[in-house]
């Protein structure tokens, strides 16, 4: 992707405008098809000039109305100064619709009843489009179809056509329908160019990522489990260090799995939380879940496979070498619960605290921090509940109501 900063020739900083460059071809499309109305206008012009009593005046209005085209086609191009450029247009749609109004109301200047009330007006119903599509280009089909109607109330008034004439002109459904369309068209680019930068984004953060998880792997990881591996064959007071060597190991292989395992795509999508619980099956850790999909929103599914990530990674640095862990997934309509239990060692009673106080943070703030953040609740089940010395059980509670499914 290009830098969003690029010097031009002059030396001055030129910015880019995903949103403009997506309505670019419009744009361009857009002052093609104004110069090809203002052709038709002027001929449009020499056929019914001489039905006009005011001849002279009419020459003037149409090389109003050439000039303004002209003006207005530059302006509308500008791609220079993205930021300036933006406000500009807003200014340009704003004129074209003063210009085509007036000109329109114009027609009784220079023509009589028995005239404009049967024929087009001065500028043409053709040349009066250009202002509809630049309204939706602008701002969507809402602007289009409102400036449409805008332009075809204007010139059913100056025409005097107010009556039973108005459902048989095609002045208003052909001014609306192209407002529709041409703003539908610029939403569609708009929409599929954010696509586009996204999927470019997230290309570019996970090609990152598997570039520092490689040069992780090769160097860090590598080097805790020399440390591990040494440090328990040497025993004595290096079996702390080899120990606290295997715990960072296995949390910093976890954070990298939660980085590659992250869902991506529109924040507010859903997505099925069983596949990204089942990915952490391995021989000593079974994964249960419901024959139904459990939709839930990406955001709330990553922080609660990330919450069940830690919790496998505790288990497989304090539970034991023979421990196994079992992950339940339970969705009861009201709630959703996530049991992740082991037949391990256990935790003593109060030694969560005490990590805590130490300055370990990784179960407050990982764990019980995570769901917290989501409006549920994380509750360790211990001696209490025939924990110690028969393992331990971890059981997150979210409240499905007013939780992104």
């Amino acid at each position: 992707m290009s830098d969003p900063d690029q010097p031009d020739s002059a030396g001055a900083t030129r910015r880019t405008d995903p949103t403009g460059a997506a309505v670019a071809p419009l744009w361009r499309a857009a002052q093609a098809f104004r110069l090809v109305t203002l052709l038709y206008a002027v001929g449009q012009q020499v056929a019914s000039v001489p039905n006009y009593h005011n001849q002279r005046l009419s020459w003037v209005l149409i090389a109003l109305m050439a000039v303004w085209s002209g003006v207005s086609a530059l302006m509308l191009s500008q791609w220079h100064f993205p930021e300036v450029a933006r406000r500009l247009r807003v200014w340009v749609v704003l004129g074209d619709h003063v210009v085509v109004i007036l000109l329109i109301a114009s027609t009784r200047l220079v023509a009589d009843y028995d005239w404009y009330h049967g024929h087009q007006t001065l500028p043409t119903t053709l040349w009066a489009t250009n202002a509809v599509i630049s309204a939706a280009i602008l701002r969507g089909p809402v602007a289009g179809v409102l400036s449409g109607l805008l332009i075809a109330s204007v010139a059913l008034t100056v025409r005097d056509q107010w009556g039973n004439d108005v459902w048989t002109d095609a002045t208003v459904p052909v001014l609306v329908s192209v407002g529709l369309a041409l703003g539908l068209a610029a939403e569609t680019a708009r929409r599929a160019q954010g696509q586009v930068e996204r999927a470019v984004r997230l290309t570019a953060a996970a090609e990152e990522r598997e570039r520092l998880a490689r040069e992780v792997h090769d160097g860090v990881l590598q080097v805790l489990a020399y440390i591990k591996r040494r440090g328990t064959e040497i025993g004595g007071a290096t079996a702390e260090l080899a120990r606290r060597a295997g715990e960072q190991e296995v949390a910093l292989r976890v954070l990298l799995s939660e980085q590659g395992a992250r869902p991506h795509g529109e924040p507010g999508a859903e997505v099925d939380l069983r596949p990204l619980l089942t990915a952490q099956a391995r021989p000593d850790v079974s994964v249960s879940t419901p024959g139904e999909p459990v939709l839930l929103g990406r955001a709330v599914a990553a922080e609660l496979d990330g919450a069940v990530r830690n919790a496998l990674a505790n288990v497989a640095q304090h539970a034991g070498p023979e421990a196994k862990a079992y992950v339940l997934l339970e969705d009861t309509g009201a709630e959703l619960i996530v049991s992740v239990r082991d037949d391990g060692v256990g935790i003593a009673p109060g030694r969560l605290a005490e990590a805590e106080a130490e300055g370990r943070l990784g179960v407050s703030r990982s764990i019980v921090g995570r769901l917290a953040a989501l409006g549920g609740t994380a509750v360790l089940l211990t001696e209490e509940t025939g924990g110690v010395g028969f393992g331990t059980e971890w059981e997150f509670r979210i409240p499905l109501r007013g939780v992104a499914r």
